[in-house]
């Protein structure tokens, strides 16, 4: 077997993510919102809520759940780069935000909503 070309894996997965945010709802506005400070893999909108999606694969749990990837100093670098998007594009202050996780295990998809605090 050849080897895996983690770029594309990563694509494919954040486009599934997206595909199913969008069937629960969400409207997705951005896909791989790069700064300096970081990456959000996707950025949407969740009834009031600015939503700022990280989106984590595992094909089996031989390096714990997807979830677990979100590490704290991960979260921080989402955060940060979350604050950067809002001052760039405008948003005031008091813009509802959340930040969501969609982790896929093998072909399973759980959503975890307000996964952590920004």
């Amino acid at each position: 077997m050849g080897k895996i070309n983690k770029r594309k894996l990563g694509s494919e997965k954040e486009l599934a993510a997206a595909e199913y945010l969008v069937g629960q709802g969400y409207q997705i506005l951005e896909h791989n919102f790069f700064c300096r400070t970081g990456e959000i893999d996707l950025i949407a909108k969740d009834g009031g809520y600015l939503v700022f999606v990280e989106v984590k694969y595992r094909k089996d749990s031989a390096f714990g759940s997807p979830q677990e990837a979100v590490t704290p100093k991960k979260q921080r670098v989402i955060a940060k780069a979350a604050r950067y998007y809002l001052l760039k594009n405008g948003y005031p202050q008091n813009t509802l935000c959340r930040f969501d996780v969609v982790a896929i295990a093998g072909q399973e998809i759980h959503l975890i909503i307000n996964a952590f605090e920004g």
